[in-house]
């Protein structure tokens, strides 16, 4: 392509020396080492210096590299300006910004689901509503439990000293609820393991 044959705008120039740059960069060769500049990154630096290119057309042309790759070939063609490649690009960088926070954030409340993530198993997006889904199962476990809880041992609490044991008649049991040597058995290694949970959480 022929830079010199057709009207170039600022955006147009500034898009094609950041893009020629960019591949010098990449082709890893220094100006001593390959004798000067290419002839494409020299043509575009003279453009830049023809038409005067301002830093923030190459700011922008930048960002449009780095983070809208896929619209640097219409710019520099003229079907889209650069302002609004411009644009797409800072909401691309935005949401990888916001992708980058979300994964370090989740990095620290779930290593196991953001490995997933890194390794390409899970999106952000998937792994976040895995970890809501997990605490919402956890909150409704603790829920059920305290509910539990709640509702059996102040019950026993309230009949210890009075003549309830005494009065216990196993032919009015409901059924499938009798109280049993076991049931017993079972119900103080209950409460010998709820103290010892008290404790390590130091609850009242």
């Amino acid at each position: 392509m022929n830079l010199h044959r057709r009207h170039l705008s600022k955006g147009q120039v500034a898009m094609i020396t950041i893009k020629a740059r960019s591949e010098s960069e990449q082709e890893g060769r220094s100006d001593s080492e390959r004798g000067g500049r290419s002839e494409s990154e020299q043509t575009a630096r003279a453009l830049g210096d023809q038409v005067g290119i301002a830093v923030a057309f190459l700011g922008r042309a930048s960002t449009v590299l780095q983070h809208a790759p896929n619209l640097v070939d219409a710019v520099i063609n003229g079907t889209m300006g650069l302002d609004e490649a411009y644009g797409v690009a800072r909401e691309n960088k935005e949401r990888a910004n916001g992708a980058e926070a979300q994964l370090a954030r989740l990095r620290v409340e779930d290593p196991r689901l953001a490995d997933r993530v890194v390794e390409g198993a899970l999106t952000i997006q998937g792994a976040w509503a895995e970890r809501k889904a997990r605490l919402e199962e956890d909150l409704r476990q603790r829920r059920v439990a305290t509910n539990l809880l709640c509702d059996i041992l102040p019950s026993l609490a309230q009949i210890r000293g009075s003549r309830t044991f005494a009065q216990y008649d196993p032919e009015l049991a409901p059924p499938g609820r009798a109280v049993t040597r076991e049931v017993i058995e079972h119900a103080a290694t209950a409460l010998a393991e709820l103290a010892t949970v008290w404790k390590e959480r130091n609850l009242a």
